[in-house]
């Protein structure tokens, strides 16, 4: 277990950096395209810019994913690759299906990894929530203002 854990922490981190950065730069995105919303009687903008978030946070969930794929093999707990982003997804996502077991001394990996996913889920969901939040409001104040 210890081994697990040494060789688990430091990719936790990077994947947690990794996800940092991710979050920044959908932030950036949607901080610098927020002014153009409201200002149009079409929902489109709205639509790419909420797309283009999901889509920057979406990846940013999947390259950990791949990350710790390619730990299992390099440490030779998973054979290939394809197999390995299975089994790291299902980690990830918390879903937990257990048709692939790793060999007993890395097993431990796997509940880091899940710990590490729902975090980043969550993290990623809290922003997608506050991006839908902030475009409702501008509209209400839109249509407010309209209505003046």
């Amino acid at each position: 277990m210890f081994r697990a854990l040494l060789v688990g922490v430091p990719v936790l981190l990077l994947c947690v950096l990794g996800q940092a950065m991710f979050l920044g730069w959908s932030l950036r995105v949607y901080g610098r395209r927020r002014s153009f919303l409201g200002k149009s009687k079409v929902a489109w903008p709205e639509m790419l810019l909420l797309t283009t978030v999901m889509l920057i946070l979406l990846l940013g969930n999947i390259i950990p994913m791949l990350v710790w794929a390619a730990l299992f093999v390099a440490i030779g707990a998973i054979s290939d690759f394809s197999t390995a982003f299975y089994h790291s997804a299902v980690n990830f996502v918390t879903l937990g299906y257990g048709d692939i077991v790793m060999p007993g001394r890395w097993r431990m990996l796997g509940p880091m990894e899940s710990a590490t996913g729902i975090m980043m889920f969550g993290v990623s969901t809290a922003v997608m929530t506050a991006a839908v939040m902030d475009i409702v409001k501008l509209n209400r104040d839109a249509l407010n203002m309209s209505n003046d």
